[in-house]
């Protein structure tokens, strides 16, 4: 946990994920006095008891951190993955802050719009996020607009999800001699220390189903196999990059934003730590699509993106130091 001194009232921000989540904690003055993280807040996995605790737990360890009560909490705001995909389930996220913050002062949401305010600062433009799944969300002139985010079983392209899977799927070609093998099968064999390549069965599958981010952490071995040459493992990386632009363009048409209008775009989410090998098919693609994007650096995390978004909805604009 990450710690400054501050004094209230405070805007608390929480950036979900299929992996992780973050709590920043951010004075009026914007700056981060408390920032925390936890696993996974995806309701569909963790269930929603599994959410109320995770939120109560990293919201009250922020607060502690500083001494402070949710009294002490001007506005909030919960980014939450598969927010607004489920009507049904709506119902109840809306709710569970309430149980541990004993107030009204807070707003759930996508967790698309934290990566958005982050990485643009809450101005004009389109983010996407391409994390354990993947998203995009923009605004332009007080019209906002999604794309992408359908869920892993038929969407989220381009994600570590969706990368892992394309990798697993094409070491399974190579092991039975669908595929030519490449340095990608002997990268699986090596780090899932497979004695036969049908072994890859159990430790996927095991004896119970898959999780989502077990799934996603082997991306990182896509990653490692392109690094050591393969052409398959690159050729994936470069379908994720079209995949990315793809859902930004889409964002882009929803804006009614004229094709020769400059659009800003940016990116948040852990495939982007990967560097130049998603950074470069993405921006090739984005381009090829529409030559008046503007690819920009990420300003803030999508965690502080959260902090001021909920400043945002109480009517005023942070200014993170």
């Amino acid at each position: 946990m990450a710690l400054l001194s501050g004094t209230g009232p405070y805007f608390l921000g929480v950036d979900g994920g299929g992996t992780k989540t973050g709590f920043v904690l951010a004075d009026e003055a914007g700056t981060i006095v408390a920032s925390h993280q936890l696993g996974p807040s995806y309701y569909i996995q963790i269930g929603f008891d599994g959410l109320h605790e995770l939120l109560a737990e990293g919201v009250g360890t922020v607060l502690a951190a500083v001494d402070a009560s949710p009294e002490d909490v001007a506005y909030a705001f919960f980014g939450l993955p598969a927010y607004g995909e489920d009507s049904h389930a709506q119902a109840f996220l809306d709710v569970i802050p309430e149980a541990f913050l004993g107030h009204h002062r807070y707003r759930c949401g996508n967790d698309m719009i934290c990566g958005w305010a982050g990485s643009l600062g809450g101005e004009d433009g389109i983010n996407i996020v391409a994390g354990t799944g993947s998203i995009g969300y923009g605004e332009r002139r007080g019209k906002s607009a999604r794309g992408g985010g359908w869920g892993e079983i038929f969407s989220d392209e381009g994600s570590a999800h969706w990368v892992a899977v394309q990798g697993l799927n094409a070491f399974s070609r190579m092991g039975d001699g669908r595929l030519a093998k490449g340095p990608l099968y002997d990268v699986f064999m090596e780090a899932m220390e497979l004695k036969v390549d049908l072994d890859i069965c159990g430790a996927v599958f095991g004896r119970e189903p898959p999780s989502r981010d077990k799934i996603a952490a082997m991306s990182q071995l896509v990653a490692k196999a392109v690094e050591a040459g393969d052409a398959t493992a690159r050729s994936i990386f470069e379908r994720a990059g079209f995949e990315l632009a793809a859902i930004v363009d889409a964002i882009r048409q929803q804006l009614d934003c004229p094709p020769d209008e400059r659009m800003r775009v940016s990116y948040s989410g852990g495939m982007f730590r990967t560097g130049q090998l998603i950074l470069d098919p993405f921006s090739r693609h984005l381009r090829a699509l529409n030559p008046a994007y503007d690819i920009v650096e990420p300003l803030h995390a999508p965690g502080v993106g959260a902090t001021l978004y909920a400043a945002r909805l109480n009517r005023l604009a942070l200014q993170p130091g």
